[in-house]
């Protein structure tokens, strides 16, 4: 058995029952913070589809120059305001920076930021299934060892009685050569 971590192969063979387990602690611990990146990912990929689905409703007939509307500071927060320009949004770029662009262009740039966190999620999930299997390996690499152990004093036993039974035997034997 073996299992890869990092490009790293290590035999579970030549691994004892502690290591194993520290193996099998750190495949847990780096399957936690991933699955913690794939719930971020695809809360950020909502996020991105949200505002496409905003920037495309602003391309409404209705909306006009000077209109008065509502303008979300939170999701329960609302303050009203005046649309300056129905051509052009405020897209935010990250960190704090955010820049005035065109319908067609924040609808580009959207859809190109959900089709990204989308392909990173997958190569996520691919890496999270492998970890996965990681574990369930290692996992029996463990319940092998354990079994081998639990059979060894056993195994132990019946080739010492087994011997004993032969050293009894053995002078009953010589006698009856006799």
């Amino acid at each position: 058995m073996s299992a890869q971590g990092g490009g790293e192969t290590v035999n579970l063979d030549t691994l004892s029952a502690p290591q194993l387990s520290q193996v099998k602690k750190q495949l847990d611990e780096e399957l936690e913070h991933l699955t913690t990146s794939f719930t971020q990912l695809a809360a950020a990929q909502s996020k991105f589809r949200e505002c496409l689905r905003c920037v495309q409703g602003g391309k409404s007939p209705t909306l006009e120059d000077d209109k008065s509307i509502l303008v979300p500071l939170t999701n329960s927060l609302y303050v009203r305001g005046k649309l300056a320009s129905a051509s052009h949004v405020i897209v935010d770029v990250g960190t704090g920076f955010y820049v005035e662009k065109d319908i067609k262009s924040a609808t580009e740039f959207y859809n190109n930021k959900v089709n990204e966190v989308g392909s990173n999620i997958k190569e996520l999930d691919t890496i999270i299934q492998s970890k996965t299997n990681n574990v369930r390996v290692i996992e029996e690499g463990i319940c092998h060892y354990s079994v081998t152990n639990a059979l060894a004093p056993i195994t132990n036993w019946s080739r010492s009685s087994v011997l004993r039974q032969k050293m009894a035997s053995a002078p009953q034997q010589q006698q009856q050569q006799q």
